[in-house]
């Protein structure tokens, strides 16, 4: 059977996809929560570059296969759903404080888990079942009232697309002009670091990342073309995903694996040949019982969050981006302040009440 007619084909494609970013990450130490803490603390801005390299080259890529009409992703639930702004600030807010307490993303934990880290292990279950419970379980119920009562409906702009939104308001078609003048301004504050710029780990590594999530609305894109079976279209996220791969293992639902659940194998995958061939596998563990509760809270939280927010770093701060949503700017704000408050928590700089000790 032809792959594109064979649901397997799906989560093929998304396991080939992760091992292809997994090992890319763990080669080149890809890891948002670093970057930030680098570019902070430390006055490197390479990691922050090749993140905004990663979301631009996906942006460009992505707006190009679909003017094209090569990839016709454009229903996908990052635009077509209504912007739940509350939920969006607050789930921003939390993952970005969880992600400060953990040390990294979801997808920086599976990439570590790849490496040997069991404290990972631990991490990526407790993202997937905090996902689930506020998703379908739980908080599914409090979610649903928050969302349904603060939202704004795009459906007048025909998406939630930031140049759909201009066109729509000034009459003009403004879409492609304002991805070029986004692209070309993101373009110029990255390489216009000469220190990024001689770095050539931190350039591949924004590429590479970037191109993998074109990828993924490609691939999606072209399955719900040539299957029977509803497909959704999809690119790179890393905490619904974790959910759903665990209802894989504990349950027999039927359903064949999707592109997300073939992303998140693969990441782990990809990261752990990487670290083989390199020789840097480690095992590690929590340390102490305080930090173990420190990172099973931060995890809660970037479960919790990321479905609140309708993604993560790169869920939200790539995957959307390439799609221009309205939500991407504003969720990925959230996450960077949340990440500043968590790591002044670590920094000592909060009441010792909130402290694991």
């Amino acid at each position: 059977m032809d792959l594109l007619e064979s649901a397997w084909g799906l989560a093929v494609s998304g396991l080939v996809c992760g091992i292809f970013i997994g090992a890319v990450a763990r080669h080149n130490h890809f890891c948002t929560l670093n970057a930030l803490e680098r570019h902070w603390y430390a006055a490197d801005s390479r990691g922050l570059r090749a993140w905004v390299l990663a979301a631009t080259v996906a942006m460009i890529t992505t707006q190009l296969l679909m003017a094209t009409n090569i990839a016709p992703a454009q229903d996908n639930f990052y635009l077509n759903t209504p912007l739940h702004l509350p939920s969006a600030i607050f789930g921003g807010i939390l993952f970005g404080f969880g992600m400060a307490l953990v040390g990294t993303c979801g997808f920086g934990a599976l990439v570590r888990l790849g490496g040997g880290s069991l404290r990972s292990l631990i991490i990526v279950f407790a993202i997937g079942i905090a996902a689930l419970a506020m998703q379908r379980g739980l908080f599914g119920t409090w979610r649903v009232a928050l969302q349904s009562k603060y939202s704004i409906d795009f459906s007048w702009a025909g998406s939630q697309s930031i140049g759909d939104i201009a066109s729509a308001l000034t009459n003009l078609p403004l879409h492609y002009p304002i991805a070029l003048i986004a692209a070309s301004t993101a373009l110029f504050w990255v390489f216009k670091s000469a220190e990024f710029r001689s770095s050539a780990r931190h350039v591949w590594s924004g590429l590479a990342i970037g191109l993998a999530v074109t990828f993924g609305w490609l691939v999606t894109s072209r399955f719900q073309a040539t299957l029977f079976e509803p497909v959704q279209l999809e690119s790179t996220s890393f905490v619904m995903p974790n959910g759903e791969f665990i209802m894989q293992l504990v349950a027999n639902t039927g359903a064949v694996p999707d592109y997300g659940i073939g992303m998140i194998v693969g990441v782990v995958l990809g990261a752990y040949l990487a670290s083989k061939f390199s020789g840097n596998i480690r095992w590690e563990a929590c340390d102490s019982a305080p930090e173990l509760a420190r990172h099973l809270f931060g995890a809660v939280l970037m479960g919790a969050g990321g479905v609140l927010a309708l993604g993560c770093t790169i869920g939200q701060g790539v995957s959307a981006m390439s799609m221009m949503a309205v939500s991407a700017p504003i969720v990925f704000v959230c996450i960077l302040i949340g990440a500043k408050m968590g790591l002044s928590y670590i920094l000592g700089d909060t009441p010792e009440f909130f402290k694991f000790n």
